[in-house]
């Protein structure tokens, strides 16, 4: 298998799983979106209040709950969405070019693979951008639910208590969670996304270069150079007449 074939192969594979990373990020953030109805828990902030209901006695009747004073800004969750759908899409389309080259047996251009690195590079800081966003996010909001680590149960564990608000979080964290990793897997992908093209470039970079040497070197291991095959043949000589 020549060099250019099994960068081919390689990026193919990174477009196939930077799909599927893809989609483990958009799915559990579409869920948590719908059940937080459109809000965002990232960067949230809040506090734990004990109500004492009037005519009540005993501490069992006391009743501790969280109340949120501010949601969290709906960019912070709209940007780690986006780089997932922007990951899928590329990715599909991307991959399909793989495979139609592979079937051709030809590579991009030298400005197209130039273009591609280009558009790596970028996609990669942007999905590390939202990488720690959703990271910083997460952990804001556990800090929140568990009061600074001051309440008996972990992050983990708020989900399956009542926190008592109008909002769905029974799985809160495990879709977070899993969108967290998700996206740190393909800013991971972006990385050897970006290696792989600039491999790419460098291969189209060196045929491109030394394609004009070819047919010299040809005409030299044939024993014939340059100069003799372009020169044209001296005319033939006028004969001298005497008298």
């Amino acid at each position: 298998m020549e060099l250019d074939r099994r960068l081919l192969l390689a990026h193919c594979t990174a477009h196939a799983l930077s799909v599927v990373a893809g989609l483990l990020v958009v799915v559990p953030m579409a869920l948590n979106g719908s059940a937080f109805k459109g809000r965002c828990a990232l960067f949230s902030t809040g506090y734990w209040r004990v109500d004492d209901p009037a005519g009540s006695t005993g501490p069992s009747a006391d009743v501790s709950h969280l109340v949120v004073q501010q949601w969290g800004p709906p960019a912070a969750c709209q940007f780690a969405t986006f780089v997932g759908i922007f990951t899928v899409l590329y990715g599909a389309a991307q991959g399909w070019r793989c495979l139609f080259y592979l079937h051709g047996r030809h590579d991009d251009t030298l400005f197209s693979s130039f273009l591609t690195v280009l558009l790596s590079v970028c996609l990669l800081f942007l999905s590390g951008g939202a990488s720690l966003i959703l990271s910083l996010g997460l952990s804001s909001w556990c800090d929140t639910v568990t009061n600074q680590n001051m309440q008996p149960f972990s992050c983990a564990e708020s989900q399956s208590m009542p926190l008592y608000l109008d909002v769905d979080t029974s799985s809160f964290y495990t879709e977070l969670n899993l969108a967290q990793a998700s996206l740190w897997s393909v800013t991971a992908l972006w990385l050897a996304q970006s290696i792989l093209a600039f491999l790419r470039l460098y291969h189209s970079h060196s045929q491109h270069i030394s394609r004009p040497c070819r047919p010299r070197e040809k005409e030299l291991l044939l024993g014939h150079s340059p100069s003799e095959s372009t020169s044209p043949s001296p005319p033939p000589a006028t004969p001298t007449v005497l008298v």
